[in-house]
């Protein structure tokens, strides 16, 4: 089963936030809103021997998704090809969806009453495109493809003596976004 992701070399990010800005552009959000966010770590240590890492965070993409589970209404739903999506024509901005979520993803646009996310730029994937934040990282640590896929891109990316994280395993909502990191002393960050 097919199953669409991200995964992002935690080594090669280097917090520009230009995913950050082509997500909003690419789906004309609200000033202030925003789907993707980049959080520091760090700095640690003593100078001169200091580490700082960045982690952007957006929807996961679950396996298992909580904010469907829960969606009173059926706007919050999964594609065959994994993406989780809201159907805004049926959304009631219940807040359940953002309630539900572990991963703090979800966003209200109150002039609209609706819940928000990240869609994976499901129009651009749909014309066999990749979706903005991939297209557009300049760190090139951000990529995209069928996490079920033995021989693709993101199969390559994840076992090049690489150590593979999900954010929060012990939720079990199996998120499908992975993080690969080389550093031991990041690990115990995720």
């Amino acid at each position: 089963m097919k199953q669409l992701a991200i995964v992002t070399d935690l080594e090669r990010c280097t917090g520009c936030h230009a995913c950050t800005v082509s997500c909003a552009q690419q789906n004309r959000l609200q000033p202030n809103a925003t789907w993707n966010r980049v959080r520091q770590i760090g700095p640690e240590g003593k100078f001169p021997n200091l580490q700082m890492y960045f982690l952007p965070v957006a929807c996961q993409h679950c396996a298992d998704p909580a904010c469907v589970k829960v969606c009173p209404t059926g706007a919050s739903h999964k594609r065959d090809d994994g993406i989780v999506l809201i159907e805004l024509a049926r959304c009631i901005g219940c807040k359940s969806c953002q309630q539900a979520c572990p991963y703090q993803v979800h966003f209200f646009d109150a002039s609209m009453h609706k819940m928000e996310k990240c869609t994976l730029c499901a129009d651009l994937v749909d014309t066999g495109d990749k979706p903005a934040c991939v297209k557009t990282c300049t760190g090139r640590a951000r990529y995209f493809g069928d996490l079920n896929d033995p021989a693709g891109e993101l199969a390559k990316v994840m076992s090049n003596k690489a150590v593979v994280y999900q954010l929060l395993p012990a939720v079990k909502t199996n998120p499908s976004a992975r993080y690969v990191l080389r550093r031991q002393t990041w690990r115990d960050r995720i």
